[in-house]
């Protein structure tokens, strides 16, 4: 089996998490056994206006941006239209804590846990009071926002989805299990079941199990945390990601919003968050992007039915795509979502069956590496026994998804690297089986200065940028930032007599973007500082 790279827990919301630190949130979790009370100072991300966001668009969810549990078809008319190539900033609202087995209350129904009104979306409010229909049992569950307009997409065509950042709107979150569904349906939850009479008036009576999560900030770092009933708590990483990305499929259907599709909706991959590039085939005019299903962090499989469900505001790059561009990742007609990250190509398999859907994940593993890598079909599949995981990123959601991850490092010596801020080409080197950008070059390019000190026999880099000042250390995994130290997993690297850091770590310290393409049998680093172009 292949070796996954370690995730960041640090940085992982990016530079917005520091700027949510502003509100004070009281959180009383009853289901510890005991109250225990924990105070997080939080900003709750309400509906804004455009100037306040980093997309250059902005699109709110409100009864007018969205659907409840069904996807846009064909027939669906855009919320608006954006060129090929702009930022869209989308605040999105998880469906836990709204729907009938929860009350359809989100007031009522998060007062339980110390959650005052002032801290609930304002949108959820409006959807759940207005007379939306929903029916809990035929419809899907999540809230759908667009869909998007993106100026020039037409049939056969690619839609590049590029996701820039993701941030928590609230510091708190849902993990549900329901009867009849998730892993181990007529298993779990393990009591005795749906009662008659179950609605939104007697939510009780569906017997369904949803834990309260909180998110915590503990020594810079952030993590949910659910009480272990014996006493103490569990807690884990933060890793938040658009579950449900995708564009309108060439159907008049009123087609539910649980099962992905083959143009994207919800395929629950959890590598795509902030850094990933989603590629999805166009089936409509304009393609008419979506987006929700909003996740604070997911185990492979989301075994209990969801993960840790709770509302982001993500920050996307659409860009149209023609089909015989060089960075798509095959030579022939694109039919189904493809995805990749700094680490990976991730070939994504969806079926029905769990081994059908192995099998897809596998055929389109292998056309990668044969039409993008020049390696034998035999040899392909010979490598990826060797080294390839294959993750199950669902089985709860009718349709069963299975991805590649096919490591970019283990071909390093066979590419190339370009690295690019705002268009303009930098300074960069592949090295050490690492991704390394020349610290003076990038700095220049963000219009900043750098002064750079050799001390006790290591290159010391000190960098202006705005008026955040960051120091850089030659092999040390301690960083400076504005005189606060932040440790992260990779280390700057004199290259040539000058100090390159690994692009892995630019967006924690400088607040950049930085998403990932292959062009050909080049890595391209796509660095954007400003978001609104």
């Amino acid at each position: 089996m292949g070796n996954k790279k370690k995730v960041k827990t640090i940085g992982i919301i990016g530079v917005t998490a520091a700027t949510l630190i502003t509100a004070t949130l009281v959180l009383n979790n009853p289901t510890s056994g005991a109250k225990t009370q924990k105070e997080e100072s939080f900003k709750i991300l309400q509906t804004t206006t455009a100037d306040k966001v980093e997309g250059k668009y902005y699109l709110p969810t409100s009864l007018d941006t969205m659907q409840w549990g069904h996807l846009p078809n064909r027939d669906s008319k855009p919320i608006m239209s954006i060129p090929s190539g702009s930022t869209i900033t989308v605040d999105t609202l998880s469906h836990e804590g709204i729907l009938e087995d929860q009350g359809r209350d989100p007031v009522e129904y998060f007062s339980q846990f110390g959650i005052s009104e002032e801290q609930i979306l304002e949108e959820a409010i409006e959807i759940t009071s207005s007379d939306i229909e929903h029916d809990f049992d035929a419809h899907g569950p999540h809230i759908v926002t667009g869909p998007v307009a993106v100026e020039g997409a037409e049939p056969g065509d690619v839609l590049k989805v590029e996701v820039l950042s993701l941030a928590p709107r609230v510091p708190y979150g849902v993990i549900s299990n329901r009867h009849y569904k998730g892993a181990l349906p007529g298993e779990f939850p393990e009591n005795e079941g749906r009662q008659e009479g179950a609605s939104a008036e007697h939510p009780e009576l569906y017997n369904n199990v949803s834990k309260f999560t909180p998110l915590e900030e503990i020594n810079g770092k952030y993590y949910g945390v659910l009480p272990i009933e014996t006493g103490g708590e569990v807690r884990f990483p933060v890793k938040p990601f658009m579950g449900m990305m995708g564009v309108a499929p060439n159907t008049s259907d009123k087609l539910s919003s649980v099962p992905p599709i083959e143009t994207g909706g919800n395929i629950d991959i959890n590598e795509l968050g902030v850094g990933s590039t989603l590629y999805l085939p166009v089936q409509v005019k304009d393609a008419l992007f979506f987006t929700g299903d909003p996740h604070f962090a997911q185990g492979d499989g989301e075994v209990a039915l969801t993960a840790w469900e709770a509302s982001l505001r993500g920050t996307f790059r659409l860009t149209v795509v023609k089909q015989d561009d060089p960075s798509l990742p095959n030579n022939g007609e694109f039919t189904q979502p493809f995805a990749e990250t700094e680490d990976y190509w991730i070939p994504i398999g969806l079926d029905e069956d769990l081994d059908e859907a192995m099998k897809e994940s596998v055929r389109e593993a292998v056309g990668f590496l044969n039409e993008k890598l020049g390696m034998d079909r035999a040899t392909a599949m010979a490598y990826m026994s060797a080294t390839t995981d294959y993750e199950v990123s669902q089985v709860v959601d009718k349709t069963k998804g299975i991805h590649a991850l096919i490591e970019k490092r283990h071909f390093i010596d066979n590419l190339e690297l370009e690295v690019y801020v705002d268009e303009n080409k930098i300074d960069s080197k592949l090295a050490n089986d690492e991704f390394y950008v020349s610290i003076d070059s990038l700095i220049e390019s963000l219009g900043g200065k750098t002064k750079t000190n050799h001390k006790k026999g290591a290159v010391n880099v000190t960098t202006t940028t705005g008026s955040q000042k960051t120091t850089f250390v030659e092999k040390s995994v301690i960083y400076t930032v504005d005189g606060k130290e932040l440790q992260l997993d990779a280390i700057p690297v004199v290259i040539n007599d000058e100090l390159h850091v690994p692009i892995s770590v630019i967006d924690d310290l400088l607040g950049v973007k930085v998403n990932w393409t292959t062009t050909g049998k080049t890595l391209v680093a796509n660095v954007s500082f400003d978001t609104k172009k």
